[in-house]
C-alpha cells in the first residue's frame, strides 16, 4: 500500500523512529566482527568441500551397486578398498568417473585437512571452545563452528532466545481457540544447526541423554522418531550451551555438583 493510502508521510515515519531511539526504545542490532566473519566463512568453506567429498563418495557406492559390485567394507576409500576398486570390471565411462572421483576425493581431503589446521590455529584462544567441548557430542570441529556462528552469548537474554536463533523450533500459527504447530521455521544460520544436530546425533549414546532419546523414538516410530529425537536432543543441547556460556562453566547436568565432561 502507498504511503499516500496510509495517510502517513515519510517525515512522520522518521519522526517516530528518532522519539523511539531517543527514549532507547528500538533494540540495538548486533553485527559481526570482520574477524568474527572471517573465522565464519573458513568454517563453513569447509563445511561445503566436506559435502562435495560426500557427494562424490555416495557417486562411486551407486556406481559399484549398479554393476553388482557393491562391498560392506569400514573404509571403501582407504589402502584396501582404493586396490579392490582399481580390481573391479567397471566399463567405460564410468570406469573413468570412479578414477576421477577418487583424484577428486584426495584433493578435497587435503584441503579439508589443511583447512582444520588453520582453524586449530586461529581458534586457539577462543573462550567458547574448552567450554563447548566438555558437553556431550562435542568435538573441537563442532564446537569451533557453534562458538564463531553463536559469536557474542550475551546477545541472547535466555535459552529460549539462543534456541529460537538456532531455527531448530517448530513454527506456531495461533489464531483465537487455534493453535498449530508447522515444520521447523529454520530461521538463522543454517551452520548452527548442522553443529548442533552433529553433536545430537554423537550425544544420542551419551548416558545422560540415551533414555530421552530413545523413549522418543519409540513413541513417534521408525519413520519420524529418529529425526524428532535428534532435534530434540540439539534443543537441550542448546540450552545447555547457553547456560554454560553465559556463566563460564563446563557442562553439567541439572543438579550436578560437578562438572560431566562428555
Amino acid at each position: 500500500m502507498a504511503q499516500s493510502e496510509r495517510g502517513i508521510s515519510p517525515q512522520i515515519d522518521a519522526r517516530v523512529l528518532a522519539e523511539l531511539s531517543f527514549r532507547d526504545l528500538v533494540p540495538a542490532i548486533w553485527l559481526p566482527t570482520l574477524e568474527l566473519r572471517r573465522e565464519r566463512e573458513i568454517s563453513r568453506w569447509r563445511l561445503h568441500l566436506v559435502r562435495h567429498r560426500s557427494t562424490l563418495k555416495n557417486r562411486v557406492h551407486a556406481t559399484l551397486i549398479t554393476f553388482g559390485h557393491q562391498r560392506h567394507m569400514s573404509d571403501l576409500f582407504g589402502v584396501a578398498g582404493r586396490r579392490l576398486l582399481t580390481e573391479l570390471d567397471i566399463p567405460e565411462p564410468w570406469r573413468s568417473h570412479v578414477d576421477a572421483s577418487l583424484v577428486l576425493i584426495d584433493d578435497l581431503e587435503a584441503r579439508i585437512t589443511h583447512i582444520v589446521k588453520e582453524l586449530r590455529r586461529t581458534g586457539a584462544d577462543h573462550r567458547y571452545i574448552p567450554l563447548l567441548m566438555t558437553a556431550p557430542g562435542f568435538g573441537w570441529i563442532t564446537s569451533f563452528t557453534v562458538a564463531c556462528e553463536i559469536g557474542d552469548i550475551g546477545r541472547f537474554s535466555s535459552p529460549v532466545k539462543l534456541t529460537g536463533y538456532t531455527g531448530l523450533c517448530p513454527r506456531v500459527k495461533q489464531s483465537g481457540q487455534m493453535d498449530q504447530r508447522g515444520p521447523l521455521s529454520k530461521h538463522g544460520p543454517k551452520y548452527l544447526r548442522w553443529g548442533l544436530m552433529e553433536a545430537a546425533i554423537a550425544a544420542s549414546s551419551h548416558p545422560l541423554y540415551r533414555e530421552r532419546y530413545q523413549r522418543t523414538k519409540r513413541r513417534l516410530g521408525r519413520q519420524r522418531g529418529p529425526k524428532v529425537a535428534q532435534i530434540d536432543l540439539a534443543r537441550q543441547l542448546t540450552e545447555a550451551i547457553w547456560h554454560m556460556l553465559t556463566r563460564n562453566q563446563p557442562f553439567a547436568p541439572a543438579g550436578a555438583l560437578c562438572r560431566l565432561a562428555a
